[in-house]
């Protein structure tokens, strides 16, 4: 699978938040989505409830950098919020044009020397 397709599979989550649906996003029935602030949820049903969920507080998404390596995309992103702005990198793992799974970490403040 080629670095343009596995970016495509992320670029169409991050669409998601922006066109505020995730018809077009291609989970794979078995994927698995986690964060540091939360457990593992499983199955695309589960991923897209929770999805939907958060989707009110999502204001807007601005993409920054994707680094491919392998299955995975690291793909970094500002997701603004009713409560401002998190700074977003998303672990991915993309097989044959489907996201099998998404591990979140925020940094909802900037960083203070």
């Amino acid at each position: 699978m080629l670095r343009e397709q596995k970016v495509a599979a992320v670029e169409a989550y991050l669409d998601g938040f922006k066109k505020r649906d995730f018809a077009g996003v291609p989970l794979a029935e078995d994927v698995i989505f986690g964060g540091p602030l939360m457990p593992n949820l499983s199955g695309r049903q589960t991923v897209l409830g929770f999805l939907n969920m958060i989707l009110p507080s999502v204001k807007s998404v601005t993409s920054r950098q994707h680094i491919v390596e392998g299955d995975f995309v690291a793909t970094m992103f500002d997701m603004e919020t009713v409560n401002g702005t998190d700074h977003v990198v998303d672990w991915i793992r993309v097989e044959a044009g489907e996201i099998k799974s998404i591990h979140a970490f925020y940094y909802p403040q900037q960083l203070r020397s």
